[in-house]
C-alpha cells in the first residue's frame, strides 16, 4: 500500500483546510492510521489517529481538528479549523499494517 497526502496549502490564521490521505488500494481491513507533523527540530509529533474505531487527539489540536474515515474505502481526512501560525509544518498520514507506512507530506502554511 502506498498512501498520498495532500490538501495542504496557505490559509489565514483562523482559517481552515481539510488534508486527505488516499491509499492505492482499499484500507478498510486496517485499523490504525492518523496524522503526524513536522517540529521545528525535524521529529514528528503525534496529531490525531483513528485505533479501532477511537479517535485519539493531540492535546493542542483538540476541538480545532477532527480525523475521520468517512466510510471511504481507500482514504481519511484531517479536518483543521482555527488555524494559527504555530500549525504550519509539514503533516504526514500514516497507516498501520504489519508495519507503520508513512505518505511524503503535505505543507500547511498558515500565514496573514
Amino acid at each position: 500500500v502506498q498512501l498520498q497526502a495532500s490538501g495542504g496549502g496557505l490559509v489565514q490564521p483562523g482559517g481552515s483546510l481539510r488534508l486527505s490521505c488516499t491509499a492505492s488500494r482499499s484500507i478498510r481491513i486496517y485499523n490504525t492510521m492518523g496524522w503526524y507533523r513536522q517540529t521545528p527540530g525535524n521529529q514528528r509529533e503525534f496529531v490525531a489517529g483513528i485505533v479501532s474505531g477511537s479517535v485519539i487527539y493531540e492535546n493542542f489540536v483538540k476541538g480545532r481538528f477532527t480525523i475521520s474515515r468517512d466510510g471511504a474505502e481507500n482514504s481519511f481526512h484531517l479536518q483543521m479549523d482555527s488555524l494559527d501560525v504555530g500549525d504550519t509544518t509539514v503533516y504526514y498520514c500514516y497507516l498501520a499494517t504489519d508495519r507503520m507506512l508513512w505518505g511524503p507530506g503535505t505543507q500547511v502554511t498558515v500565514s496573514s
